[in-house]
């Protein structure tokens, strides 16, 4: 498929689950042909980065499910920190270990599933409609009732796939990308590279092997599809652009401008890599043009 397509396929109103983590293998392909579409008034569930960021920034969200949003090297999402402040979305804010638990009750069509974080915390405070349950054997503990975090559709990015829905990882986490596809009633999953069934298991061992066919709808090879965020080993966080982006989110004037040039509603996913290839090249003319000015003085700084 391609992200077009596979936004074809979502429709306003629906619960997104989005993988990654942070700013960690993100489908960022698929988020930013969700921008281009008109789908809104969106649940997301993410460990969030920027797909929260740049859905906040642009009102798609009614309501997020997170335990955190951020760029892991900038603390705080810019984007969602506005958004929050101004009281745009609606938040249910829980612990990691209950958002996997979710996941994991959704993935075995559970309603729920027991779980000791939360309890002792404000996440109950600011959660009022979490429950307790009590076990029914004979230590009769409580536990907080983590609900199943269930979707509409799944949103994920690996870094192989083949045309079968096999997904494989080569980084070092999983980031919990199985559970958002089992979780979800159609899961869609974009790669750097799309390759046959048999060479899956050349690049890495059959635990790599994370998403698999049964639960997948839809493949997309999406080269450097999680830019700027991180793909290990493919790619690194592009955190230049990063840091780029969030001085652009702390100015409405300055993010007009990074948004008609990166992110413009005619796009597409090869303009947007052409033009990020362009601001890096105007990055680094000034470095070489001193250089080239002033030689030694660059190689004593240096």
């Amino acid at each position: 498929m391609t992200p077009e397509e596979v936004v074809g396929r979502l429709s306003s109103g629906m619960t997104v689950g989005i993988g990654g983590w942070g700013s960690r293998r993100k489908p960022m392909a698929l988020v930013r042909a969700l921008l281009r579409s008109p789908v809104t008034d969106l649940t997301v569930i993410s460990y969030g980065g920027p797909d929260v960021g740049l859905l906040a920034a642009a009102g798609r969200i009614r309501r997020l499910v997170t335990a955190f949003v951020t760029l892991d090297s900038i603390p705080l999402e810019p984007h969602y920190r506005a958004a929050r402040q101004r009281g745009a979305l609606a938040l249910t804010e829980i612990d990691e270990a209950m958002f996997m638990w979710g996941l994991h009750a959704a993935a075995n069509r559970l309603p729920f599933l027991p779980v000791r974080a939360g309890l002792g915390s404000d996440v109950m405070r600011v959660n009022p409609e979490l429950r307790t349950v009590t076990s029914p054997y004979e230590d009769g503990e409580e536990f907080v009732a983590a609900p199943a975090l269930r979707m509409d559709a799944a949103l994920v990015h690996l870094n192989r796939a083949d045309r079968l829905g096999n997904g494989q990882y080569l980084g070092p986490d999983p980031y919990f990308d199985d559970l958002f596809c089992e979780a979800a009633d159609a899961a869609y999953v974009s790669c750097e590279r799309l390759v046959e069934t048999a060479e899956l298991t050349e690049s890495g061992s059959l635990q790599t092997l994370l998403v698999q066919r049964h639960s997948v709808t839809g493949v997309v090879e999406a080269p450097g599809g999680a830019h700027f965020t991180s793909c290990a080993p493919d790619q690194p966080r592009d955190e230049a652009f990063q840091r780029a982006y969030a001085a652009a989110a702390a100015d409405p004037v300055a993010w007009e401008a990074f948004a008609a040039r990166f992110l413009p509603p005619d796009g597409d996913e090869k303009g947007y890599r052409q033009a990020v290839r362009t601001w890096h090249e105007e990055q680094a003319a000034p470095a070489r043009h001193e250089k080239q000015a002033d030689p030694a003085r660059h190689e004593e700084r240096s």
